[in-house]
């Protein structure tokens, strides 16, 4: 595990080893703190989503595979609002 550690240890994840390859973070979409420690929600280079969480009593890594969770699927476009929809303009 690589990890930006600017004040505390595993501040945010950088690039991991899953399934003897090795992942760099392109985005964290999500942080949170449990009980145990820091978790992150991360897209990696693989265009994969995974959940990484480190536990801080036994200075452990636990890595999970989103299944199904790709970026193509998560992508949504919007068409923008009209804003002249007091005269009836569309």
């Amino acid at each position: 595990m690589e990890c930006y550690s600017g004040y505390t240890y595993a501040q945010e994840p950088r690039a991991f080893v899953f399934n003897n390859k090795r992942r760099v973070v392109t985005a964290v979409r999500k942080r949170w703190r449990e009980p145990a420690g820091p978790c992150f929600e991360v897209l990696a280079d693989d265009a994969t989503i995974y959940v990484l969480a480190y536990n801080e009593a036994t200075d452990h890594w636990d890595m999970i595979r989103c299944q199904g969770c790709n970026l193509a699927l998560e992508r949504h476009e919007i068409a923008p609002k009209n804003t002249n929809e007091e005269d009836g303009q569309r």
